[in-house]
């Protein structure tokens, strides 16, 4: 009779990690240096340049406003910043809130132009290149409510959220390694 027991009603342990090579400091190290702010900064802004010309669009087709499509752009620049910069630290969550924040005030000023250029007979980009110092008021004042700023304060902690890299169990437990031994 074998020395260890099986119970029919058990279920398998899959929270073991079944590593089928021990991970060394160098692939800690190849984790390491893939890390690019620079790639999640363009990305990040490329998120926000194409959302902001898709929620014009959609809000011009449909006639109405919706403040919360802010909260898709929170996703949507935190999925660009994991994807882009495969980022492991602090950086990255802080980057991808601060650049949705103002993603958030870049597209509200970009559908509030394309909802201003029928009423003044132009394009909404003849809007966006004349704006001035003295528009600014009026935005801020007409445009911009506090909801706005609780939707972009939400899209920024959904961005922080979704920012930062998934990492298997061999890439920790190589990123744990690595602490591990430079602690040392």
């Amino acid at each position: 009779m074998s020395a260890e027991k099986t119970d029919v009603l058990r279920l398998r342990k899959k929270h073991l990690p079944k590593v089928k090579a021990e991970p060394t400091a160098e692939d800690a190290k190849r984790l390491l240096e893939a890390q690019s702010v620079r790639n999640a900064v363009v990305a990040s802004l490329i998120t926000i340049v194409l959302f902001s010309v898709v929620w014009a669009m959609f809000s011009t087709l449909i006639g109405s406003i919706y403040p919360w499509m802010t909260l898709l752009l929170g996703i949507l620049v935190g999925l660009a910043v994991r994807r882009a910069g495969l980022g492991l630290d602090w950086r990255f969550p802080v980057l991808a809130a601060v650049f949705a924040a103002a993603g958030c005030l870049v597209a509200s000023i970009v559908v509030a132009a394309a909802f201003t250029a029928p009423q003044l007979n132009t394009d909404t980009l003849t809007v966006l290149r004349n704006l001035t110092a003295l528009t600014w008021p009026v935005f801020f004042d007409e445009v911009m409510t506090p909801a706005d700023m609780v939707f972009g304060l939400f899209s920024a902690g959904l961005a922080a959220f979704y920012a930062n890299r998934r990492l298997t169990r061999a890439q920790y437990l190589a990123i744990r390694t690595f602490e591990e031994q430079s602690a040392e």
